[in-house]
């Protein structure tokens, strides 16, 4: 991902600050889901170590792998977005070590600090963007006649 939809590219120190007192560190085994397409957005991870796949359901085949995300990228956007039901599903492809934060409590101080609020907007704005590109770009690869022509 470009720095500008990493946590340490997206949002200045003040904010990353901000944002990071409210994580907690959790782990994940390489298998475990995350969350799955269709669920209940209730919270979401910035990747420390390890590698997280995105996957999306397509009826009659396996899940198509989105994107893989790694240190410092967000893994989840579904939670600042109203119905807050996830959009993709999300697995550990090794062991992971997370940030993880509760999407109630950032949302509240998204709205207490509307600066605060419109900077994490416009970062996971950007995400949901480049994660829009990376599905269209993959879904062309694995099911169009000629693929994207992005090769």
């Amino acid at each position: 991902m470009t720095s500008t939809t990493t946590l340490t590219g997206a949002l200045p120190a003040e904010y990353r600050a901000r944002l990071t007192d409210l994580a907690r560190e959790v782990s994940f085994e390489a298998g475990d889901r995350l969350f799955e397409e269709g669920r209940h957005a209730d919270r979401f991870w910035i990747v420390r170590t390890g590698t997280v796949a995105l996957d999306l359901r397509v009826p009659g085949r396996r899940a198509a792998v989105i994107e893989s995300l790694g240190h410092g990228e967000l893994v989840g956007c579904s939670w600042h977005f109203a119905p807050y039901a996830w959009q993709l599903g999300a697995e550990a492809v090794t062991p992971v070590r997370a940030y993880e934060f509760d999407a109630e409590t950032v949302r509240a101080l998204c709205a207490q600090d509307p600066v605060f609020g419109h900077a994490v907007a416009c970062w996971v704005g950007r995400v949901v963007a480049r994660r829009l590109h990376a599905a269209r770009v993959r879904l062309l690869d694995l099911y169009a006649p000629y693929g994207s022509g992005t090769r």
